[in-house]
């Protein structure tokens, strides 16, 4: 690829994307591609705003811009039982909630909106959430719990018990409640980028692919190498990759469906055309 064709590709800078970046590093990937690390948040904007021509995007902001946007298949974040990594710190039973502060220390406006429907909807309370930054005990000086995602939440995970507190991970307390896999981010393409240059994000999907296949191989080698430089061991690291699920197969959709149906529901997305998702096809 030309300089001037390389598509615009973002990357998450979250421990859950380290396995992507690992394959795309080692399959030379990265060559073809100006990557673009950032938050969640700022990759979302990006994206809806094209100044991103591929990328991750969270199932909320995907759903409000479905539109605009063509999903990649069989690519995702998410999973199918625990996640570790989107929870809900608490320092009473979440039924008991009901008009407490919960802070939002959180990025992920799939991760807020999911916590969100599980107290209204599973534990019928409406707390007032607030915004606060992602540090476990700032948010809980004001708060009665908080709703964390990411290499916080994990960090969160492992601290709450030895102080009293409670954890509900949303992804196991999602498939509770519905039977189905919780997906937090998909990769989409632009529709206009995607019709403009299909070869191109053919190559792009089929990096991804390999990418995360060749790190599923090697999870325990990419757990040793990132545990050199995060707070976590490579024994944490591997458990923690092995529950994610970077795939978007038909229980996946089914699961992204539903999500879409109850969020529709409560007026926080548009509801999704009929057919479902509208995904890439070179």
């Amino acid at each position: 690829m030309s300089e001037l064709t390389r598509p615009r590709v973002g990357h998450i800078q979250f421990l859950n994307c380290i396995p992507i970046y690992w394959g795309l590093m080692r399959s030379g990937a990265l060559l073809n591609v100006d990557l673009y690390k950032d938050t969640p948040d700022r990759l979302n904007n990006a994206l809806v705003a094209g100044d991103l021509d591929i990328g991750p995007i969270s199932q909320v902001e995907y759903l409000r811009h479905a539109d605009e946007l063509l999903l990649l298949p069989d690519l995702a974040v998410g999973s199918d039982g625990p996640v570790l990594s989107v929870n809900i710190v608490s320092t009473r039973p979440l039924a008991e909630l009901d008009g407490a502060k919960v802070a939002l220390g959180s990025t992920s406006r799939t991760g807020v909106l999911l916590a969100r429907m599980l107290l209204a909807e599973r534990y019928g309370v409406e707390p007032e959430f607030f915004s606060c930054p992602p540090d476990l005990t700032t948010m809980l000086l004001e708060a009665d719990a908080g709703v964390l995602i990411g290499d916080a939440a994990l960090r969160a995970l492992y601290e709450a018990p030895q102080r009293g507190l409670s954890v509900t991970d949303l992804g196991q307390a999602w498939h509770e409640w519905t039977g189905l896999p919780m997906v937090f981010a998909a990769w989409a393409v632009r529709r206009e980028y995607a019709a403009a240059h299909p070869g191109l994000v053919k190559e792009v999907h089929e990096a991804f692919l390999r990418s995360r296949d060749l790190c599923l191989e090697e999870l325990d080698q990419v757990a040793e190498a990132a545990a050199r430089w995060e707070t976590f061991d490579a024994e944490t690291l591997a458990s923690y990759f092995r529950r994610l699920d970077f795939s978007l197969g038909e229980r996946q959709v089914a699961g992204l469906r539903e999500f879409a149906r109850r969020a529709a529901g409560l007026g926080a997305v548009p509801p999704l055309p009929a057919g479902g998702p509208a995904f890439f096809s070179a």
